[in-house]
C-alpha cells in the first residue's frame, strides 16, 4: 500500500470518556487518504483498549502505548512516526466536521505559498461555553488570510490547536515540537511566522472543541496567562524586539501592567505607558509615566507594544496609530 498523503498526530491520556467521538468524526471524513497515528501517553482508563479496537477494524490507524511524557514529546513521536507529507493534529475529545481534512488538503494544494492552515472553531458543550472561550471564538474566527494570522500572531494563537495541518517540510525546518514550559502548539506556530511561514485559515467552522474543566488549559501551568506571556516575549525578543533594550506601552490596565512586570522580569526596560484615559494618565507605573495617548507621536523612536484587551479597542488603537505615522510591525505590534 503507497503511503498516505496526510498523517494525523492523534495524542491520547485519559480519554476514553470522548475519545469513540472523536474517532467517529475522524472515520466520517470525506478525504479517505490518510493515516492516523494514535499516540496512548501512559493513560489509566480504558483509552488503551479503545485505540486498539478501532485498530482493529480500520487498517488506517496505528497505535503506539508509552509511558506518560507530556503532550510535546507526545507529539514528537507520533510525527517521527507519520508517513504523509502533509500532517495534521486532531484532540481525542474534539469533533471534527466531515468536510475538515478535504477543505485544508484543498486549500494547501490550490495555494503552495502556505505552510500551515487551521480552521474556524465553536466551542462546546454550550452551557460550559465560558466568555473568555466566547471571545477568544469570535476573534479568531475573524482572521482567515495570511496578512491577518501574521498581524495577530502575538495577540493570541491565530491557528486553534487541534485544527492545524501543516506541510511535514515546514514541521521540519521549524525543529518540530518542543517542551519549553509554555504551549506547545503556540511555540511551534510562533517559530513558523518567525521563519517566514505564511500561516491560514479556512473561514469556516470545520472543528468543534470541547470545553471543561477538565481541560489541560484549565489545570496545567504550562497554558497560564504568564505562560502565554512567557512564550510571546521569548519570540518577540527573536523578532520585532530583536536589539531593542527598552520598549514604551499602550495600555495601563491590568494587561498593561502584568505585560510590564513579565518583560522587566525578562531584562526589558520599560520606559513609559500611554493610555486615554485621566485617571491613569500622570500616574507611574513600575517608574515609568503614564502618559497622554495623544503624546505618542513624540515617542516613536522606542518600539510601543499594544496591551490592550478590550473588545474593539485594538482596532481603535491601530486607526490612532496609523494617524501618527506608525507602521506595523515596523513600529508598534499588537501582543494581547
Amino acid at each position: 500500500m503507497s503511503d498516505p498523503q496526510l498523517s494525523v498526530l492523534l495524542p491520547c491520556r485519559d480519554a476514553a470518556a470522548h475519545l469513540p467521538q472523536a474517532i467517529r468524526s475522524l472515520s466520517l471524513q470525506t478525504y479517505r487518504d490518510f493515516e492516523v497515528v494514535a499516540v496512548n501517553d501512559g493513560s489509566r482508563d480504558e483509552t488503551p483498549e479503545v485505540l486498539e479496537r478501532w485498530a482493529a477494524r480500520d487498517g488506517r490507524v496505528r497505535v503506539v502505548h508509552h509511558e506518560p511524557v507530556g503532550l510535546a514529546e507526545t507529539l514528537r513521536t507520533a510525527a517521527l512516526l507519520c508517513r504523509g507529507e502533509i500532517l495534521a493534529r486532531a484532540d481525542a475529545d474534539d469533533v471534527a466536521h466531515p468536510r475538515r481534512f478535504a477543505e485544508q488538503v484543498a486549500l494547501l494544494a490550490a495555494r503552495r505559498e502556505l505552510s500551515a492552515v487551521g480552521t474556524h472553531v465553536r466551542y462546546f458543550p454550550h452551557e460550559q461555553v465560558g466568555w473568555g472561550a466566547r471571545r477568544y471564538q469570535q476573534w479568531l474566527n475573524g482572521l482567515a488570510e495570511p496578512e491577518s494570522l501574521a498581524r495577530d500572531v502575538f495577540v493570541e494563537c491565530p491557528i486553534a490547536h487541534p485544527t492545524l495541518m501543516m506541510r511535514r517540510s515546514a514541521l521540519e525546518e521549524a525543529g518540530g515540537y518542543r517542551a519549553n514550559g509554555w504551549p506547545e502548539d503556540y511555540d511551534l506556530v510562533l517559530r513558523l511566522h518567525l521563519a517566514g511561514a505564511q500561516l491560514a485559515n479556512v473561514p469556516r467552522v470545520l472543528h468543534f472543541w470541547r470545553e471543561g474543566d477538565e481541560r489541560a488549559s484549565r489545570t496545567d501551568l504550562r497554558y497560564s496567562a504568564a505562560a502565554f506571556r512567557e512564550c510571546k516575549i521569548h519570540y518577540l525578543r527573536q523578532g520585532c524586539l530583536k536589539g531593542h533594550e527598552a520598549v514604551n506601552l499602550w495600555g495601563a490596565g491590568r494587561v498593561g501592567k502584568d505585560f510590564a512586570r513579565a518583560l522587566l522580569d525578562e531584562g526589558l526596560r520599560v520606559r513609559g505607558f500611554f493610555d486615554i484615559d485621566p485617571r491613569k494618565i500622570g500616574q507611574e507605573i513600575y517608574a515609568a509615566p503614564v502618559r497622554d495617548a495623544r503624546e505618542v507621536k513624540a515617542h516613536r523612536d522606542i518600539y510601543l507594544l499594544v496591551v490592550v484587551g478590550a473588545p474593539g479597542a485594538r482596532e481603535l488603537i491601530r486607526g490612532l496609530l496609523a494617524e501618527a505615522g506608525f507602521r506595523e510591525p515596523e513600529d508598534y505590534r499588537c501582543v494581547a
